[in-house]
């Protein structure tokens, strides 16, 4: 998997691509997205268990799961496909990586099925861009409204929801977070280094014959981004050295 051009088997199974425009978008259920509150709650919890580079990769292919929902539908999705290059780059160094900055004026409403939804999509990515750059240790939590989201526009969210509880399992025993919610500062002024965790791939999320391992996921995130036409991406930025 080493370019976004190949489909991942579980969203081609989901019915994701090429599919009506046919789920709900009305003003309740954009609020609902936007200000999750008793789903939020639950998967708050959950996803506060994961490792902040694992958080990451999650995010990435949840913006896949978007990404391939509107193909053919906006030109917005060569956009995302930066966006998602630029999140698995990050992981491996978010210093080769620029801000995912997106309607920073908050100008553009969410009105419209496919508009809407990427607007809230490219929202909620660039909110956990800021906070991962920031080293909040609240991260975690801005990737509920982009999961709801990803599950919403899904044709087939039996699929989705197979795939989503079965990711974050292996993401909590394999990536877990080193810290607990309990014991956090709520001002969210500490700061957390996440540079010496362990990377993860898109293989982890996508691939069902990947066999997980520290060596395995650092050969393949580095193959994937050795296949990116960097200069194309305004995202990344290969100039400034590794740390």
């Amino acid at each position: 998997m080493r370019n976004l051009n190949n489909v991942p088997n579980v969203i081609m199974e989901s019915k994701s691509i090429g599919h009506p425009i046919d789920f709900k978008w009305t003003k309740k259920k954009i609020n609902q997205l936007l200000d999750p509150l008793e789903e939020g709650e639950s998967l708050e919890k959950t996803l506060m268990q994961i490792n902040h580079k694992a958080s990451m990769g999650l995010t990435a292919a949840l913006l896949e799961w978007v990404y391939w929902r509107f193909t053919g539908y906006s030109h917005e999705v060569n956009d995302i496909q930066k966006r998602i290059e630029a999140l698995w780059c990050s992981i491996n160094n978010r210093e080769q990586t620029n801000p995912l900055l997106f309607d920073t004026d908050l100008e553009i409403s969410a009105a419209g099925s496919v508009n809407g939804a990427l607007w809230i999509a490219l929202m909620n990515v660039r909110m956990i861009d800021v906070r991962y750059r920031k080293g909040s240790y609240f991260l975690q939590s801005e990737i509920i409204g982009l999961a709801l989201l990803a599950r919403h526009i899904t044709p087939k969210k039996r699929k989705f929801d197979k795939w989503f509880i079965e990711t974050v399992e292996k993401l909590i025993q394999l990536y877990p977070c080193p810290y607990k919610n309990a014991e956090l500062d709520e001002t969210d002024e500490a700061v957390y280094d996440s540079s010496n965790e362990p990377v993860i791939s898109r293989e982890f999320f996508f691939d069902s014959e990947f066999n997980y391992s520290k060596e395995a996921s650092e050969n393949a995130i580095h193959n994937f981004i050795d296949n990116l036409n960097i200069k194309a991406n305004p995202f990344l930025d290969f100039s400034r050295k590794a740390s």
